[in-house]
C-alpha cells in the first residue's frame, strides 16, 4: 500500500482541507478562533467541565485546554470557579454570553459538518458514522 492510500494519511489530509475552510468560518460567524470555538463547543455540550475533562473531551493536552479556557473567560463567556471537592482544580461553565455564542458556534459545527458530508446520501452518512464510532471504540481499548 502506499502512503497516500493508508487510513492516516487520509483521515489527516480531511482533517487539514476541512480544518482550513472551518478557521475561516469561525473566524467570520463567530470571531473565535478554530480552537476556541472547538473549546466552547466542548464546554457547552459537556459541561461543567475541569481543565483536564476539557482536554479528554476536546482532543487536547492540558496546556492548550488551560490556555483556550482561559482566553473563554477573559472573552467573558466562560465561568471559571474553584471546584468545592478541590482547592487545586477549577470548574468550567458557560456564562450567559457564553451560552449566546455557544449556540452560534453549534451552528458553524452543523454547517460546516453538512458541508463537509454533502457528496454522501443518507445512507452513506449513517454509515460512515457507525464505521467511525466503532473505529473510535477500538482505538480506545488497550
Amino acid at each position: 500500500m502506499s502512503l497516500d492510500r493508508s487510513f492516516t494519511y487520509r483521515l489527516h489530509l480531511l482533517s487539514k482541507l476541512t480544518d482550513r475552510v472551518s478557521q475561516h468560518a469561525y473566524r467570520e460567524e463567530t470571531g473565535l478562533s478554530i480552537s476556541d470555538g472547538r473549546c466552547l463547543a466542548t464546554i457547552g455540550s459537556f459541561e461543567p467541565l475541569s481543565i483536564m475533562d476539557l482536554a479528554l473531551q476536546a482532543n487536547l493536552n492540558k496546556g492548550q485546554a488551560s490556555r483556550a479556557a482561559q482566553a473563554l473567560v477573559d472573552l467573558g463567556y466562560v465561568s471559571k470557579e474553584d471546584r468545592p471537592d478541590d482547592g487545586r482544580g477549577v470548574v468550567l461553565t458557560l456564562t450567559p454570553a457564553g451560552r449566546g455564542m455557544w449556540e452560534r458556534t453549534m451552528d458553524v459545527i452543523r454547517q460546516r459538518n453538512e458541508q463537509i458530508c454533502s457528496c454522501l446520501n443518507p445512507n452513506e452518512r449513517q454509515t460512515l458514522s457507525a464505521l467511525l464510532d466503532r473505529l473510535i471504540e477500538h482505538a480506545r481499548q488497550p
